[in-house]
């Protein structure tokens, strides 16, 4: 099991709940060597895979939406994986929803959205795929109240998530 140290929870908690949750993903991160692979996966809880594919939505789509969170190979781990069922569990039900959209465009798409691109290629994928547009602009609405709804059902069942110490 993953060990936390209390007290670093406690200051990244007083920081906000995107520190706190950091501070879990960070955890994980360093489990993997800061990249998942078939071999390392095994490290993770399903629970730690959820919270961790929840860091790389947010990190991804607020720097460049699913086109972005695809192309830098994230696509399959997020989507391929019932991470938005743990969502769901954890509370952050909206964002869930916006996740199962995005999958039908994904799984439709797929070969598409996951080729190798040049930059140009790369821009162009953002007209071609205006589909994400509405779910990426409906996320940052609520992305403040899902992440609260994540950060206390992580608190609420920290067991789940790390051991600590």
């Amino acid at each position: 099991m993953i060990q936390i140290p209390e007290n670093k929870i406690i200051d990244a908690a007083r920081q906000g709940m995107d520190e706190f949750l950091k501070v879990f993903s960070d955890a994980y991160l360093d489990e993997v060597d800061g990249t998942l692979s078939a071999e390392n996966m095994p490290k993770l809880t399903g629970y730690q895979h959820a919270l961790l594919a929840y860091r790389f939505f947010q990190e991804e789509v607020n720097q460049g939406g699913f086109v972005q969170l695809i192309q830098n190979g994230f696509g399959g781990y997020i989507f391929d994986n019932p991470t938005a069922k743990a969502w769901k569990i954890f509370g952050a039900t909206e964002a869930a929803k916006i996740l199962y959209k995005a999958k039908e465009i994904y799984d439709a798409h797929r070969t598409e959205l996951e080729r190798e691109t040049t930059d140009e290629e790369f821009t162009a994928m953002y007209v071609d795929f205006e589909q994400f547009d509405e779910l990426e602009e409906n996320y940052f609405l609520i992305e403040e109240e899902q992440t609260a709804k994540i950060a206390s059902f992580v608190d609420n069942h920290i067991e789940e998530f790390a051991q600590i110490i």
